[in-house]
């Protein structure tokens, strides 16, 4: 997990190279008449997805929404995806229920982009249009490398639609500076106690890191942990927080801040501990900051923080005498029906 995490930079670099693959899907929405986005993805790549319904939103203005699978594996039903676009998100390329669900988009009608790290998996093979996200194999069962390829593959293929984010080649630079200056990280870990809750926020592009960090936590230590967008913890489950609980507030810089402020006064009023992960701006004395990318806006930023977040899943497993790279009970691939 360490070396896959280290590898990150050389993964935008070569992701970055091969940018005509994604040139090539440019006129890809006119040329189809696309008139919405669906995701399909499960487990790590459905955060990314959410990352990819994002930049859809927010850049192009088309309405995406994520795929339930089930409906199609368990309750067979019949779909109808005139004018849509489906993209499918997975490090393998293999899962079946991803298969099948693509398969029947496809005969409804829908347009199939896969992004995958195997050029050569049924999903790769199905689509009209696969995207290689080039991370190599990776041989760790929590996903780090792939997952930061998957955010930058989502990033160059909006780009490719929209005019607004042109400059994502800076992430590689921000990538490389993060990892050689994470001495913050270490502090912050040996600050973190598995014994007491652990909440994961971010609102907007840092949601998806959100639910990813509580993931790469659960798989790696073995605990539960929530990620939530801040808005969704304030509907309810902030009635659980208390003094013992960690909250890990994911700000990466150029977020708007404003934002943050009215939610945060409601959670500093139940004392927990404060991690603060990207921007320390609005962080008190008392409260615990590890530094994010330098980029220009938090989507690239939100790119290049997911290492830090990473990062600290391996290190917090290697406090707890966990191994981060083999968590029982989980394997690389997962078959489901």
């Amino acid at each position: 997990m360490q070396s896959e995490i280290a590898e990150i930079p050389a993964v935008f670099t070569k992701l970055i190279a091969a940018e005509s693959q994604f040139e090539a899907l440019s006129n890809l929405l006119k040329s189809n008449e696309i008139q919405s986005v669906l995701v399909l993805a499960r487990g790590t790549s459905d955060n990314a997805a959410h990352f990819l319904k994002y930049l859809i939103e927010t850049q192009l203005g088309l309405p995406v929404g994520l795929t339930s699978p089930s409906s199609v594996t368990l309750y067979h039903a019949k779909l109808n995806f005139k004018n849509t676009l489906v993209v499918a998100i997975s490090q393998s390329g293999q899962s079946t229920d991803l298969v099948e669900y693509a398969t029947a988009a496809k005969v409804a009608g829908a347009k199939l982009i896969s992004i995958t790290n195997d050029e050569t998996s049924p999903l790769a093979k199905l689509a009209d249009h696969h995207l290689a996200l080039l991370a190599d194999t990776e041989l760790a069962v929590a996903a780090t490398k792939s997952y930061a390829a998957q955010l930058l593959a989502s990033l160059m293929l909006v780009s490719a639609w929209s005019s607004k984010l042109t400059n994502y080649k800076s992430v590689v630079a921000a990538a490389s500076d993060l990892l050689a200056n994470n001495s913050a990280l270490s502090d912050a870990v040996a600050k973190c106690d598995r014994a007491n809750e652990i909440v994961v926020l971010g609102r907007g592009f840092s949601y998806p890191n959100a639910r990813e960090a509580a993931l790469k936590i659960q798989e790696t230590s073995k605990i539960s942990v929530q990620g939530l967008s801040i808005a969704d913890y304030m509907h309810g489950p902030i009635s659980a927080l208390t003094n013992k609980t960690q909250v890990f507030i994911l700000a990466p810089n150029g977020i708007p801040l404003e934002s943050l402020k009215a939610d945060l006064e409601k959670i500093r009023a139940k004392s927990p501990s404060i991690f603060w992960f990207g921007t320390g701006e609005l962080a008190l004395p008392n409260e615990t900051v590890i530094p994010g990318a330098k980029c220009e806006n938090e989507i690239y930023a939100s790119v290049v923080d997911a290492i830090i977040l990473q990062a600290f899943a391996l290190e917090f497993a290697r406090k707890n005498g966990l191994d981060p790279d083999s968590p029982e009970g989980l394997s690389k691939i997962t078959f489901t029906r």
